[in-house]
């Protein structure tokens, strides 16, 4: 310890030598924050571009590691924490606002307390992917916060949350990486390292550390990066670190010893296994070479998925079918997605039935056990071979998981029995189950069949495609016009409505005198997003937009709901994000 006390001190010397030359010769660089098309330069922002100067890169480091530049700033956390409480970020994001018709200002005039009404009723919807889709749009669109009875950390948290409940990692990273976002949403960066750590991807969960570019401010996360820095071979620059957070008040004792067993201060094995992190459950594994842990229905789901996915789970192999307590337990990781349903229903082909009560199984099962109730209804599917009477025990089984509150635990398998079951041959009480319960192919690889008697199914959608000009476009929707005036019988469709005023929107001229083949209801737009439209509050109309089409498909969404979001998007010049659903609900696809 006498060496190392040396040694740190020599480090000390060295780096704040160190320090001081750098603070005398660094120059202060802005990063350009719209970035997302890299061939885009900040001058064509126009007026706007003297708000994007927003935090500063340092010089090139390239002939210096991450973890030496970690050490160094460590050193220098006070001072580096003040200048950075300066540099309040108020703009940060992934997208440039002018791809999506939106600006910087588009949260300007929204009030915190309607922001705080509107996430708090999305946060109870299960949004489909078309709605999850705007909703990375809007939340992740580079603009100023509002200010209006909302603070910017309150703002930045509904971000962050909406970040965290949507789980698209690779997204998630992209945004605190370009961002630099890692001390401002700390939360984020746990989920997306815990993440990777509960895969046992120990690799990509360090890899985020060599792309942060800030002292790390949250104690997790230090942590996290002292642990990575041990395993890429770091260890004076981990212990340095960790030294320095000690003199700052730092304490975890269960830490610190698995810490000094991983650099070789400590060689007695300490066994005590905490749950209070991954990153702790992890250390007691990998500094125990007999590591064993059993869990239990109180064992976290991440604890779960890093069991599963470092092979530490018992084998089915060793589980027998008396062992109630641990099937209950395995069935409970089965429904939340940490253990694979078919390794449970092998398990329940192991309970020993009787002819009888295989026989009788519709009947007897409803006296049996919760668990062996299942085992002997899903072997009785395995015998049944006639259809109907195979989907109404299919039917008993999801019931039987869902009754003890384990709805997932059967939904992969039981949708593989039903890709057999001819639909055809359904008898109408078991429609609605199998409808509800099947894997229904997305349209996405339909493909766009063009049909010139209905408008909305014309070539003239290819207009919403980029494919047709201006000139061009207003000349062929006169002449269908014109045929249309002609033809008595043709009805004006809801969706042939929203074709011509997204055209009208977008300037093209059409004569007045086909203006009677149709009529609009200009109440059809609820009143509080009409009120968002002239008060310019983009971004929260988008917000409720979401909340209209919700859990929905955008191709299940009825004419009329489908006619105010678009009339909205055209009011607010909101054009790719309507353009993209224009070419999702007008065209005929097969």
């Amino acid at each position: 310890m006498k060496t190392l006390k040396l040694l740190n001190k020599k480090y000390l010397s060295i780096i704040f030598l160190l320090a001081i030359y750098s603070n005398l010769n660094a120059e202060d660089k802005p990063v350009d924050i719209w970035n997302v098309d890299k061939e885009q330069k900040i001058e064509n922002l126009g007026e706007n571009s003297n708000t994007n100067q927003i935090s500063e890169k340092p010089e090139s480091t390239s002939n210096l590691s991450i973890y030496e530049m970690q050490s160094q700033k460590d050193i220098d956390t006070i001072k580096l924490e003040e200048n950075l409480d300066k540099k309040k970020i108020k703009i940060i994001g992934l997208y440039d606002p002018q791809n999506f018709g939106l600006d910087i200002n588009m949260w300007t005039n929204s009030n915190g307390d309607q922001l705080r009404n509107i996430f708090s009723k999305l946060n109870n919807i299960k949004l489909s992917k078309d709605a999850s889709d705007i909703m990375n749009i809007s939340m992740l669109v580079n603009a100023h916060v509002p200010s209006k009875n909302i603070s910017e950390k309150e703002f930045m948290k509904f971000r962050a949350d909406w970040l965290i409940r949507n789980s698209d990692f690779k997204l998630l990273e992209e945004y605190l990486i370009q961002n630099q976002a890692f001390n401002i949403h700390p939360g984020l960066t746990k989920h997306l390292v815990n993440f990777h750590l509960a895969e046992a991807n120990v690799e990509k969960a360090c890899e985020i550390f060599s792309k942060n570019q800030e002292a790390i401010k949250d104690n997790y996360l230090s942590k996290f990066n002292i642990y990575c820095l041990i395993i890429k071979n770091k260890n004076e620059e981990a212990q340095l670190i960790l030294d320095l957070k000690k003199e700052t008040g730092f304490k975890d004792e269960y830490f610190e010893k698995k810490i000094a067993l991983l650099i070789g201060f400590e060689n007695k094995i300490d066994e005590n296994v905490s749950e209070k992190s991954i990153l702790d459950f992890h250390l007691a594994h990998i500094t125990n070479p007999n590591f064993i842990f059993e869990p239990d229905d109180k064992t976290k789901k991440i604890i779960w998925q890093y069991l599963s996915s470092a092979n530490l789970l018992s084998s089915l192999k060793e589980i027998d079918s008396s062992e109630i307590d641990k099937i209950s337990v395995l069935e409970k990781a089965v429904n939340n997605k940490n253990y694979p349903e078919k390794d449970l229903l092998e398990l329940y082909k192991r309970f020993q039935f009787n002819i009888n009560q295989l026989l009788n199984a519709q009947n007897i099962y409803k006296n049996l056990p919760k668990i062996e109730a299942r085992a002997l209804i899903y072997q009785k599917i395995l015998l049944e071979s006639e259809q109907v009477t195979k989907l109404k025990l299919l039917k008993i089984l999801k019931e039987l998981f869902t009754k003890d509150n384990l709805n997932d635990a059967f939904d992969v398998e039981l949708k593989n029995f039903l890709k057999d079951i001819n639909p055809t041959e359904i008898p109408a009480n078991l429609t609605s189950f199998y409808y509800t319960n099947i894997e229904i192919k997305s349209g996405s690889k339909k493909t766009i069949k063009f049909n010139n008697d209905v408008m909305h199914q014309s070539k003239l959608i290819n207009y919403f495609n980029g494919d047709f000009s201006k000139s061009k476009i207003e000349k062929d929707l006169v002449n269908y016009l014109k045929k249309i005036k002609k033809n008595k019988k043709y009805f004006f469709s809801k969706k042939d409505i929203i074709l011509i005023e997204s055209l009208r929107s977008d300037g093209i001229k059409i004569p007045k005198k086909y203006d009677e083949l149709y009529t609009i209801d200009q109440n059809e737009i609820p009143t509080d997003i009409q009120v968002m439209i002239n008060n310019n509050e983009k971004g929260l109309a988008l917000l409720r937009i979401v909340e209209v089409i919700g859990q929905d498909n955008l191709e299940r969404i009825d004419d009329d709901t489908l006619y105010f979001i678009i009339s909205t998007l055209n009011q607010l010049n909101i054009n790719r994000i309507r353009n993209n659903i224009l070419l999702k609900v007008l065209p005929l696809k097969v």
